[in-house]
């Protein structure tokens, strides 16, 4: 099994790009090589400089690769398809002109990927994690969705060679176990794959071992994250959007949550897991100040479970 741990900048609170709060790319760039890990997502459209020579300079100075680049957006509205395929070719564009990132043996799909998540919807942030209450789409809007994915994950495919790997994300309209199943029967593998997130599974109400192990033919990528169960508990209690339920603190360092990583290291072994793992912990930007200790010790705790540092993992 060869695996290499990244990360992304929603670590350093980076998910609203127009937060005044927000940290330099930079920064971000510094503090992930620090941290020892082998690379990092683009993180949001509009983060980083859609400046291939700018961001690769920095990459090669931290010693890094870019993994995965984003869609993070209303997937929903057929108004939206436009602005969907205009930043798929955008992102596409930049990920791929940047060093490219080893390929381990048994890997599926060369990185880097492009992940797709369903946001900005009121009314499902409002309903994260509560299945009872969350507002499912009538066929006709579901319909749309998956047109819209299909069509942004064949101009990454075709146009750039981009694996798109569909995300299902708390708040957004792909999120609980009927939607991962019914979003994983619409859209082809030979267009999509599944990039499932531990934290985000969970805090749907589901257990990310049965899942990781359910999905395991579509799963291409995958996301770390750990919950702490006392705030989730409290924000459970709440009417509460997911990123502010986030600025609470329900996403803690991974090893001081409720996530059994032991046992999910145990299914990558027996699956054969190979590719790329991105540590993830959304936080309030304005506590940015605190990113480089916790995913310091996110990195620090998956190398005492058995997750090996980045230097014994790179495969060419």
């Amino acid at each position: 099994m060869t695996i290499t741990i990244t990360t992304a900048p929603c670590c350093w609170g980076v998910d609203d790009v127009t937060d005044p709060d927000l940290p330099d790319w930079r920064l971000v760039l510094a503090e992930a090589a620090v941290a020892g890990y082998g690379g990092l997502e683009l993180g949001p459209y509009g983060y980083m400089p859609l400046d291939a020579g700018a961001v690769s300079a920095e990459l090669r100075g931290n010693g890094l690769y870019v993994v995965a680049g984003t869609i993070f957006d209303d997937l929903v509205d057929p108004a939206n398809r436009d602005n969907l395929e205009r930043q798929t070719r955008q992102i596409c564009a930049v990920i791929t002109a940047l060093p490219r990132p080893p390929v381990a043996p048994g890997q599926r799909f060369a990185a880097p990927y492009l992940t797709v998540m369903d946001w900005g919807h009121d009314a499902r942030d409002y309903a994260a994690g509560h299945s009872d209450r969350a507002v499912r789409l009538d066929d006709a809007a579901w319909a749309g969705m998956v047109a819209n994915i299909r069509a942004i994950a064949r101009i990454a495919r075709d146009e750039w060679g981009v694996r798109a790997v569909i995300h299902p994300h708390a708040g957004g309209h792909i999120e609980f176990a009927d939607e991962i199943e019914r979003i994983a029967r619409d859209v082809p593998a030979t267009e999509a794959g599944l990039c499932l997130d531990t934290g985000h599974t969970f805090y749907a109400g589901m257990d990310p071992v049965a899942m990781l192990d359910r999905y395991w033919d579509r799963l291409d990528y995958l996301h770390f994250k750990d919950i702490d169960a006392a705030k989730f508990a409290d924000v459970m209690t709440r009417r509460i959007r997911f990123f502010d339920a986030c600025a609470m603190g329900v996403m803690c360092p991974i090893g001081d949550g409720c996530i059994d990583y032991p046992a999910i290291l145990a299914l990558l072994e027996r699956r054969g897991y190979a590719g790329y793992v991105t540590v993830e912990q959304e936080r309030d930007p304005r506590n940015a100040g605190g990113s480089l200790a916790d995913v310091t010790k996110s990195r620090r705790y998956l190398e005492t479970v058995g997750f090996a540092h980045p230097a014994m993992e790179r495969t060419r």
